[in-house]
């Protein structure tokens, strides 16, 4: 590979990275076309882009985004994602599924270096569109219980009056 093709792929993939709030390092090693194809679905759909690239451009690309990547070894798939918990559950999803393919070698979230068991504490946490809806219920029912405690007062008022 030419040096400006080794050049275009790491600003590409600085560019995602930007604009990411998760990172997860996968090793591939065992899953086949088919296999990959899948993932590689499943994560698009779920709005996750997955990039696999040389480890030293890889490394070069998380470096030059100012986060400080550690070292990979073996073939790595790169996970990219603006909702965390959304990428490592359809990453964990899709392992238990494939004979615990692909593993995590780690990532980072939010600039702070997780490990594969922090990444599977947050695939059992809600995504954001769950976590905001959860969010809009509650305080539905909030605003309800105050338009009825208005309301009885109303009425309260209105035959002492």
């Amino acid at each position: 590979m030419k040096k400006s093709e080794k050049e275009q792929l790491v600003s590409e993939l600085k560019t995602k990275i930007d604009g990411a709030t998760a990172l997860y390092f996968t090793d591939f090693t065992g899953l086949n076309v088919k296999r990959m194809t899948d993932l590689r679905r499943r994560l698009r759909k779920a709005g996750v882009e997955y990039v696999v690239i040389k480890n030293t451009l890889a490394l070069r690309a998380v470096n030059e985004s100012g986060l400080a990547g550690g070292k990979l070894k073996g073939p790595t798939g790169v996970v990219v994602s603006k909702d965390a918990a959304t990428a490592a559950k359809v990453l964990i999803d899709f392992a238990r599924e494939n004979e615990q393919r692909p593993t995590l070698k780690g990532g980072l979230v939010e600039g702070e270096v997780v490990s594969e068991a922090d990444v599977k504490k947050l695939a059992t946490l809600p995504t954001k569109d769950v976590a905001l809806g959860l969010l809009a219920g509650a305080m539905n029912g909030v605003l309800m219980v105050f338009a009825l405690a208005l309301e009885a007062r109303k009425e309260q008022l209105e035959q002492t009056a």
